[in-house]
Order: structure tokens, then sequence, then C-alpha cells
């Protein structure tokens, strides 16, 4: 399954309250029905003055070729979608988002955990859009992210679905992938991952501090932006 992750910045002079009133009300009906959407569900923050990005937006779609005519390719912000929904949320955007600060990745999701059956609605998502260590290769990154974290990431208490999305093009994508860890209770959810006001953090538990040591050695932190929200699901048509 390929995704659009987008990380969400409200318009200059629009307070958060009407960002997410507007992107659930007006903008999330039309997301709804582009052409080629199987999946598509929206982030909230829990806490948003804590919080780098005022939500996230992501689509899936089972072909690149689906997702590339809907919402354009990797480097290319600046497209035209020939599709008649596409081209009508293309359009939208410009009403509550600067598009000049939204970040996104394109990617192939790969599901390491999940207790959740597809059904993630009110679950607790710590999203971390992961920047390599400098010095390694992406290749050498995803070598270590999928043998040596994943294992650890797999076991920290509390995760009901872990996963992970691989740039389509790394060459051209602003991130060297998305971790994505659900949790059905917030303050376990911080207890492994920390407050999403702070990056210094010390996991009580042995192996949450395991997987927090362990990121040292193949993440550049300070260059890897994250989001701590709940999770809605808007739209599923996945079997």
């Amino acid at each position: 399954m390929y995704k659009h992750v987008a990380l969400l910045v409200r318009q200059e002079g629009m307070s958060h309250g009407e960002f997410v009133e507007y992107w659930q009300t007006t903008h999330t009906p039309i997301a709804r029905e582009i052409e080629g959407v199987v999946r598509y569900q929206t982030v909230v923050p829990v806490e948003p003055e804590d919080t780098e990005f005022d939500g996230i937006a992501e689509l899936y779609f089972e072909t690149l070729d689906d997702l590339h005519a809907a919402l354009g390719s990797e480097g290319d912000r600046d497209y035209d979608p020939t599709k008649e929904v596409a081209a009508e949320a293309r359009a939208d955007v410009d009403n509550f988002l600067a598009l000049e600060k939204r970040p996104r990745l394109i990617g192939e999701e790969i599901v390491e955990v999940d207790e959740t059956d597809g059904d993630t609605t009110g679950l607790y998502k710590h999203s971390a859009f992961l920047v390599r260590k400098e010095g390694l290769s992406h290749e050498a990154f995803l070598d270590h992210w999928a043998n040596e974290h994943v294992p650890l990431a797999r076991e920290i208490p509390g995760v009901v679905r872990y996963a992970r999305v691989e740039p389509t093009e790394p060459e051209s994508a602003e991130f060297d992938g998305v971790a994505e860890l659900y949790f059905e209770d917030l303050d376990a959810l911080r207890a492994a991952l920390g407050h999403e006001s702070s990056r210094d953090y010390d996991p009580d538990h042995p192996k949450s501090l395991a997987a927090r040591e362990d990121v040292e050695n193949f993440l550049s932190i300070e260059d890897r932006p994250r989001f701590v929200g709940r999770e809605t699901v808007q739209k599923d048509e996945t079997e």
C-alpha cells in the first residue's frame, strides 16, 4: 500500500481551532472522494501548544501511479491534478494551509505490529519523521532501522500497532522514513516515548529504554520532527 503523509501547518491568521474546524468539516469530505484513495485518516494533536504541526493527513492508494496522479510526486509541490476531485482538493488546500511549510512523505507502508484489525480511530499515535545520522547512507539507515531497531520497538510496552513508511524516491524525499507507533493510552505513550514538548526523556521500562538508546545509532534526533495525536479513520475501503 502506498501512502501520502502530510504534516499540516495552518495559514497565518487562522487559529488552531479554526484550522481543525475547516479541515474536518470542509476539506475532509472532499479528500475522502479523491480518485484512487482507499483509506484516509487524520491525526489531531492532543496538545496543540506543544506540537510542531497542526495535524497530519494520511491518504492511501493501491498504486503509486494513482497517488502521483492525485497528489503529485515527491519533489513536486506545484502540480495540477487531472482528476476532478483531486483538483478540487488541491485548490481547497489554499484556503487553510501554509503550503510552503508543509513537509510530506510518499512511501510504502510496512506493518510490523498490528493488534487493531485496522480500526485505529481513537488511538493515540506517535509519528516520528526520521532523518538519518550524518555520515550514514540511506541504505545503511534502512538496514539498521529494519534489522536492529524494529525488534526493539516491537517490544515497547503498550504498543498496539507499529508501522514504518519507507520513501519510494529517497533522493527526492524530505525524510528517510516515518515511524508510527499507536497506543490505547496516552500515559503509556508518553512513558515510552516522552512528552511532545521535550526530546530529553529517560524511560523507566528497560525495553522502552533499549529502543530510546538505539535511536542514537542511526538518527539525527534534533532534525527529526515528531507528532503526538489522536487518529480518526475517515475512510477505509482496504481489505
